[in-house]
């Protein structure tokens, strides 16, 4: 993996090139950039997945949605359909993508919408909402939000923050000054003091007016498919584990420490299953020894997989899924609701 990273690397630097004049290119007006007449506040990363978008977009769902008229706005990634849509309850996954429908089963009472043209989505909606949220929009330079939350995975600062495609990250570090706070997501709770200062430093050579927050991942009770089903301890049971996310492994790490038995099957992030992938699924669980087996995915990855025809396949089997969610101290989560608040309130009375 390291000879391949350097033979990627002079593709990185000339990616990284390119990044960069586009971004002065907005940066000196050149390429125009559009503001709003509302709040509209942007969840995004650097990196590619993997930070905890959704996790966090929730977050502030949470906190506005009974303050607000809010709406969300994605992409929509992984869906098979274009242009703009209003998610219902009845949609699909691919008609959608997977994000905007798990945020519409969540919250059926908060407006979520997906359209690639971010601009042109929110020029659409914004007559009939307070506060536009939209995830994963950092990139998005067409579009200038009041308010911009950058997340980064806590790993990802103890290795080379490398360019695609030799590394993961779509813009140098350097593209942190546009944040308003900064989110060091994934967060171990052992992690101290010295080790978190060590990163707000870093940060700091490129952005000193970004509160930089520090979040845990938090995850739920077992939630089965089936309505009333009881869910089973993670000790308890033969698990199959089937994900479709960008990085894993803190999943993989909980479950260890919960002392799950489980084996494990890993698809891209945002993977559009197929017949012949549930039908492979159908073949690992028949071959599973022992009893009480039960298949077990992300939340994600569950508005993907609980289909009419995936579920006819699997039959007897049903599935179940971890929720997720981002865990912030007391503290920290007073000081950055109290400042996601203060800019809303204070951006609808200027």
């Amino acid at each position: 993996m390291k000879i391949l990273r350097l033979l990627l690397l002079p593709f990185s630097l000339l990616y990284a090139l390119i990044t960069s004049f586009r971004n002065r290119l907005y940066d000196r007006g050149i390429l125009a950039s559009k503001q709003y007449a509302l709040p509209v506040i942007v969840v995004g990363n650097l990196a590619v997945g993997g930070t905890g978008k959704s996790p966090m977009t929730e977050f502030i769902i949470r906190l506005l949605k009974d303050r607000y008229r809010l709406a969300t706005l994605s992409r929509g990634y992984g869906r098979k359909t274009r242009g703009f849509y209003a998610v219902e309850l009845q949609a699909t996954a691919q008609e959608v993508g997977d994000e905007p429908l798990q945020f519409k089963h969540k919250f059926p009472d908060v407006a979520v919408f997906v359209g690639e043209d971010r601009c042109a989505s929110i020029e659409r909606i914004a007559p009939d909402y307070d506060v536009i949220l939209l995830d994963d929009a950092y990139q998005h330079r067409r579009l200038n939000p009041s308010l911009s939350i950058l997340l980064f995975d806590y790993a990802s600062f103890q290795e080379p923050m490398l360019p695609l495609p030799a590394g993961n990250f779509r813009d140098q570090l350097s593209e942190s000054r546009r944040a308003t706070l900064i989110v060091i997501t994934k967060t171990p709770m052992e992690a101290t003091a010295a080790s978190k200062d060590v990163i707000r430093a870093r940060l700091a050579q490129y952005n000193t007016h970004a509160k930089v927050y520090f979040a845990a991942i938090k995850y739920g009770q077992i939630q089965p498919q089936k309505e009333r089903a009881e869910s089973e301890p993670l000790a308890n049971a033969n698990f199959l584990l089937v994900t479709g996310i960008a990085n894993p492994k803190p999943l993989l790490g909980y479950l260890q420490a919960a002392g799950a038995n489980y084996k494990h099957l890993s698809y891209a992030d945002h993977y559009n299953y197929t017949i012949a992938d549930i039908k492979q699924i159908r073949s690992v669980m028949d071959s599973l020894p022992g009893g009480n087996k039960q298949i077990l995915t992300t939340e994600k990855d569950f508005q993907r997989l609980n289909t009419e025809a995936f579920n006819k396949i699997l039959s007897p089997y049903t599935w179940s899924y971890l929720p997720i969610e981002v865990y912030f101290n007391e503290l920290e989560k007073q000081q950055i609701s109290a400042e996601i608040c203060a800019h809303c309130a204070n951006f609808k009375n200027s």
